[in-house]
């Protein structure tokens, strides 16, 4: 196997002796981190953010509304890699109930960022904004709404997408303790697997 195929397919050296992530599988993690990073904030604070000068709450909302559909693109993507190219399997000196935590967080993360934004998105539309004009996607893009305005329908959906908003950040801590305390306490070398 030549140096180009072993960054893309990844598998085991010094520093991975439990083997890796593609290189590729890599970037789509770090790449939807910093998405989160940016969109999960930015939401939350954006019911704060008064209507004058309305330019400031548009930027905030087309930040968030790109963002968070590109998390949707990037979440299936990855999805699609992790299908063709399935991560290494977890090494056997993973205790099972460890092993099935990290899978059942990895999928309801999976889940979370989909549904996430399909609300987000339908929300936008309930709410009387597709994402078009000021509000396109990556502010040139225009997508057109795909439900009309229903205000009560906003409603409903602006609280699930808050309700799931909460539940990505109680999966990512849980993720990211998981990690932690993987490196820092067990010092298994499951962390190393996505470096």
């Amino acid at each position: 196997m030549n140096v180009k195929t072993a960054l893309i397919r990844g598998g085991t050296d010094t520093t991975h002796p439990d083997g890796q992530y593609t290189t590729v599988m890599k970037w789509f993690h770090w790449i939807t981190l910093v998405l989160i990073v940016i969109t999960l904030p930015v939401g939350f604070v954006i019911d704060y953010i008064t209507r004058e000068p309305i330019t400031t709450k548009v930027v905030f909302l087309s930040v968030h509304m790109s963002a968070g559909l590109t998390i949707l693109l990037v979440t299936i993507a990855r999805l699609g890699w992790r299908i063709v190219n399935p991560p290494p399997p977890l090494p056997d000196h993973i205790p099972a109930p460890l092993r099935l935590a990290a899978g059942t967080v990895h999928w309801l993360l999976y889940m979370a960022l989909i549904v996430q934004s399909v609300l987000g998105f339908t929300l936008a539309n309930a709410m009387g904004y597709g994402m078009e004009g000021e509000f396109a996607y990556l502010g040139f893009i225009d997508i057109p709404a795909i439900i009309g305005e229903n205000e009560a329908l906003g409603e409903t959906l602006q609280q699930m997408h808050r309700w799931v908003g909460f539940a990505i950040v109680a999966l990512l801590v849980v993720h990211i303790g998981g990690a932690v305390y993987h490196h820092a306490i067990r010092r298994d070398g499951t962390l190393m697997r996505m470096l």
